[in-house]
């Protein structure tokens, strides 16, 4: 069964390959965006995933060092590999259910993701973010990073949505910490796990 699987992996690849033609990413880079195409069947990421010069390194690097994982949503960190992750000495949080989350959102009358991001700021300094849903969220943590608060490792940011979504993804572009986004309205949980899973195997293999 394995080689099958492994046989199966290879032909994805060089169907992605073949479709995607040529393309200006780096060897990395594009491993980060084969795995979001292969996760979607998407092949409109080949053109939308935008990367910060140093994002994929960073994160390697940040992986290598133990760097812990936010996520925004359950559902990102219910998909993320936990047991990749700890390979590192990492671990995967997301403060957005927390009873003080909740609280201190009902009494500020704010979105919980809001105050989640800014629970994360104060708990998890050089994490790697991974916001996969919420442009709440992401808008949030680009101002903790501009006004100091917030020290990321790097940001995944691909928020999917009508609403605000492509908005704050064009924000994260103009940050000066190392960022991995998609343009425009797409994005969501799969792409975000994907992302975290390919670094995770560039860090691993």
């Amino acid at each position: 069964m394995p080689h099958q699987s492994e046989s199966r992996q290879a032909s994805t690849r060089q169907i992605i390959e073949k479709e995607m033609g040529s393309h200006a990413f780096s060897p990395n880079q594009l491993e980060v965006v084969r795995s979001v195409i292969a996760a979607t069947a998407d092949f409109e990421f080949s053109e939308s995933m935008t990367f910060h010069p140093i994002a994929v390194e960073t994160g390697m690097a940040a992986m290598r060092a133990g760097a812990d994982i936010v996520t925004d949503i359950q559902m990102v960190e219910a998909g993320i590999p936990k047991n990749l992750v700890a390979k590192t000495g990492g671990s995967v949080w997301c403060f957005i259910s927390d009873n003080d989350v909740l609280e201190k959102a009902k009494d500020l009358r704010l979105p919980r993701e809001v105050i989640a991001m800014r629970k994360a700021a104060e708990e998890c300094e050089g994490a790697i973010y991974v916001i996969g849903s919420s442009s709440e969220a992401l808008s949030e943590l680009i101002r903790l990073v501009q006004d100091g608060s917030a020290k990321p490792s790097l940001i995944v940011g691909v928020p999917v949505g009508f609403h605000a979504a492509s908005e704050s993804k064009e924000k994260l572009l103009n940050i000066s910490k190392p960022f991995i986004t998609c343009r425009g309205r797409k994005g969501g949980s799969l792409v975000a796990v994907a992302i975290i899973e390919s670094l995770s195997s560039l860090v691993i293999h």
